[in-house]
């Protein structure tokens, strides 16, 4: 029993073997048959060399088909289809013998057609039910001799994937899983069963199994769940304390086929990601294939996920630029690795420093730039605000003053949702870097008609995964037992995807005429309390009792929600529901390079309270928040 129970897969020798005996006796059998049973008649008609002549044309014909090479623990369909052609083959290699043989050598048969007809039939259902056999065989000698105290759990979903989630889970030695329902939203399905499961309705039936068979664990396996379903379906096991886990999607599985082990523990990330969002224009292919691009930031986690998606678009060069040396160094491996065919310059670089700037244009030539360099992080750029000022505000500044000079296509800015009715430093510096290129666009409508650099901006709230994210710290906290920290219990935040992220402003670099204001519908905003309770929850843990939550109280200039727009804006509606546009008055281009120009003199002066009273100048709606700063406000 050790033996077969460490045995993985059969030789192919022992199988061609076990089919070449089944043959065998599936030919005696038809003999048998034949003569009901009449022994003499039977040896008269020489049923052991006839039923060896039938072997012997099976093992043949098995040499030409591959049957006896599939691996029998996984035997499916295509082996059993197999198989079908195997003694399809065979039968019909015999008439043609019998006619041959009957007709021109003998007045006999090889075998008679009868015999035939049933050797063929039996062979057929034998070779088929003893690989069946021997693979319940293997998940009992995997699963029936070793004592271990396994998990009673249900899948959602009686389809396709769920069947075959079912079929990954059985064949895998080292799950716990114990399949005892399937539950399914469609109707039409309760009631049935699928392997001796029985199908109940829809979440609903959850807790009464639960109850019943002492259920602890959920596999979602449903290709395309809504993101409201799926909500619901985790919401009622977290509420019922069932562990849940999801089927990858197909495009996912290796080699087209699901293993126990790719089925993966539900992540916070899928309960905040909205229905996804298809941005398929076909206008950005044209617009960015054979383009020199340039991507600022393409070491951050929104940087390098454009450069990704725009090396989809086969560029003639893509220029990667960022001044974190080893973040840009493991982008560059990458790029290497993944996307070998894409054109890539690799520039190590600070966009405040026009010098060298103004070298990177000279020599790179873009024609496109996607600006998402930026400093993002609100307490810190609240300590150091002369940092933002340089970085958002002057090094945009400096970026979009040499494209005009280099002649660029277009130029994306990459906003933030904290720059709408800002209560930080960083918020306002990003405004500020707003204001100054959509001034800048509308001037050169003005003066230069012809031909002139189009500068767009994309603003997007928190991105799920981004570097700085809250979820990356909660999983932190959860790891070290806790507590998580939240700042206050009625915060939220708007949350989306990085993708999604990123072929906004792909999109909106393609779409935009010069001078808008892109913002996402991003949906509801989310409350982080719950978010935290959530993410206690999915890791297996109760909230209070094994992680605690603490409030830390608000960070130097955050506030509690979030806008999209400001009180002074209004949106317009684009060819997408999803994007609109900000309706915002441009300020005087005039005016405002000159604003920015005195930052210059004021960071040298080493005066944070001028600076900030001067961005607070730049962009009135600034009122700081939870901040130092706020005595500027009762100042004015």
């Amino acid at each position: 029993m050790n033996f077969l129970s460490r045995l993985k897969i059969l030789p192919r020798w022992i199988i061609a073997t076990l089919d070449s005996l089944i043959l065998f006796q599936c030919a005696l059998f038809g003999y048998l048959v034949r003569f009901n049973f009449e022994l003499a008649l039977i040896e008269q008609n020489d049923a052991v060399a006839g039923s060896f002549i039938f072997m012997v044309g099976g093992l043949l014909v098995m040499q030409n088909t591959r049957s006896y090479e599939g691996i029998v623990r996984h035997t499916g369909f295509k082996d059993g289809s197999n198989i079908f052609k195997t003694v399809l083959i065979n039968f019909i290699l015999f008439l043609f013998l019998n006619f041959f043989h009957g007709n021109f050598l003998n007045d006999r048969f090889l075998l008679p057609t009868s015999v035939l007809i049933v050797a063929s039939l039996s062979s057929l259902f034998m070779l088929i039910f003893y690989r069946l056999l021997v693979k319940e065989l293997f998940v009992y000698l995997k699963n029936g001799f070793m004592h271990r105290e396994m998990k009673n759990g249900v899948i959602f979903g009686a389809g396709e994937a769920g069947i075959i989630a079912q079929e990954a889970i059985k064949q895998d030695s080292k799950s716990l899983f114990n399949a005892i329902a399937f539950l399914d939203d469609d109707p039409k399905k309760e009631g049935k069963n699928i392997a001796g499961k029985r199908i109940y309705r829809g979440i609903e039936s959850l807790e009464k199994l639960v109850e019943q068979f002492a259920v602890t664990e959920l596999i979602i396996a449903v290709r395309d769940l809504s993101v409201k379903r799926k909500n619901e379906i985790i919401d009622e096991c977290l509420r019922l304390n069932v562990s849940v886990s999801m089927v990858p999607p197909v495009d996912q599985w290796i080699n087209g086929g699901l293993t126990a082990g790719a089925i993966r523990e539900v992540k916070i990330e899928d309960l905040l990601s909205r229905e996804q969002i298809k941005l398929d224009n076909p206008r950005i292919k044209e617009d960015l294939t054979g383009k020199i691009i340039m991507v600022t930031g393409a070491a951050g986690s929104i940087g390098s996920e454009i450069c990704r998606q725009i090396s989809h678009y086969n560029p003639r060069l893509l220029v990667l630029l960022d001044i974190a040396e080893s973040a840009l160094y493991d982008v560059e491996q990458e790029f290497k690795e993944n996307y070998p065919t894409c054109p890539i310059k690799i520039v190590l670089g600070d966009v405040r420093n026009k010098k060298k700037m103004k070298e990177i244009f000279r020599i790179c030539k873009p024609q496109v730039v996607f600006h998402a360099a930026a400093y993002k992080h609100v307490p810190m750029m609240e300590n150091y605000p002369e940092e933002a000022i340089h970085a958002n505000v002057i090094g945009t500044k400096i970026l979009a003053d040499l494209s005009v000079l280099a002649q660029v296509d277009r130029f994306v800015l990459v906003s933030t949702d904290k720059a709408v009715n800002p209560t930080n430093v960083m918020g306002a510096s990003k405004r500020a870097a707003e204001m100054y290129v959509q001034a800048l666009n509308e001037y050169l409508e003005q003066n230069h008609k012809k031909y002139h650099t189009k500068f767009i901006t994309t603003r997007f709230g928190n991105v799920l995964g981004s570097n700085g994210s809250v979820i990356p710290l909660f999983k932190k906290q959860i790891m070290h037992g806790g507590p998580i920290t939240v700042t206050h219990p009625e915060i939220t935040r708007f949350f989306m995807t990085i993708p999604e992220a990123c072929q906004l402003v792909l999109e909106a670099g393609i779409m935009g005429n010069g001078g808008e204001i892109y913002v996402f519908d991003m949906g509801e905003p989310v409350k982080i309390l719950d978010l935290a309770k959530k993410m206690i929850k999915l890791s297996g843990k109760k909230v209070d009792e094994d992680i605690k939550i603490s409030f830390s109280g608000l960070r130097e200039g955050e506030k509690l929600y979030e806008e999209l727009l400001n009180d002074f804006e209004t949106v317009k509606i684009t060819h997408h529901p999803k994007i609109k546009i900000a309706q915002v008055l441009p300020s005087a281009y005039h005016k405002i390079d000159g604003q920015i120009d005195i930052f210059q003199d004021l960071i040298h002066k080493n005066s944070e309270n001028e600076l900030v009273s001067h961005l607070k100048v730049i962009v009135p709606e600034f009122i700081s928040n939870s901040s130092r700063f706020e005595v500027l406000d009762r100042m004015n």
